[in-house]
């Protein structure tokens, strides 16, 4: 349930179309549903603007279908991350309306029943082509959780005259999501040429020393650039989450 289905149950109730027994069973899962092994936050959209979100990796799919179908039905759509093609598979048999991005691992259920509508721009900035996976994470969260998204991968500080090229269209972003593995510098770099939030997305893409991001995490942590701030390791939905709620903080 949504803040505005909410906000529609109580006019019906005030205006006489709804019995208060009827709009007692509409909140009767308020704030959440125990279905054995899960207990589905179903306050999570009103608390938040969205619904829950379901993290896949770790759970059986039968587990994952279950969870997804009592979001669904309370809410219309859900977004699941840390997915894979076997649980996509199962959502199709029962719904129409599912998209399955490969390269972030996310599924969308429902997503023409979203009312939530775009606004503002989260820019998404990979350092290189193997940080795409995280990036794309990040960039189809925030567009699902309301926020219109522009993508530009592969442009490390390798090759900065690369990232450098798209100044101008960098300016024009409300908050930029950094996505780098390596050293991470990428964040610092964006960090001192806009003056825009950003946030630093290390991943553990690397070499040995990279010790599977710790060292990207470090480098953006100690960052010298005061307008940066970090999520953990591969977190692209954490920033891409954040940034939205940045992104639409003086929409509501």
């Amino acid at each position: 349930m949504q803040i505005t289905d909410l906000k529609n149950l109580l006019e019906k109730v005030k205006s006489g179309k709804l019995s208060i027994k009827r709009a007692l069973e509409e909140l009767k899962y308020l704030p959440y549903k125990n279905i054995d092994f899960a207990n589905v936050d179903t306050h999570r959209g009103i608390r938040l603007g969205f619904p829950e979100v379901v993290f896949c990796q770790g759970k059986t799919k039968e587990q994952v279908v279950k969870i997804i179908k009592e979001i669904v039905s309370n809410t219309g759509f859900c977004l699941a991350t840390r997915s894979n093609y076997e649980i996509y598979r199962s959502l199709r048999r029962i719904y129409r309306d599912v998209e399955f991005n490969e390269l972030s691992k996310t599924i969308v259920v429902g997503k023409k029943n979203s009312k939530i509508k775009k606004t503002g721009l989260v820019m998404v900035i990979s350092g290189g082509t193997s940080d795409i996976p995280v990036a794309e994470e990040a960039a189809v969260t925030s567009e699902v959780t309301g926020s219109n998204v522009d993508k530009l991968y592969d442009v490390g500080v390798a090759g900065i005259h690369r990232l450098l090229n798209h100044y101008e269209r960098i300016r024009k972003a409300r908050v930029v999501i950094a996505v780098a593995g390596m050293e991470g510098a990428l964040p610092s770099v964006i960090g001192g040429l806009i003056d825009k939030p950003i946030i630093a997305v290390p991943t553990s893409v690397g070499y040995g020393a990279n010790f599977n991001g710790i060292s990207a995490l470090l480098t953006m942590l100690n960052s010298c650039t005061p307008n940066v701030v970090v999520v953990n390791i591969d977190n692209g939905f954490g920033a891409g989450f954040v940034g939205s709620l940045i992104n639409r903080i003086n929409e509501s």
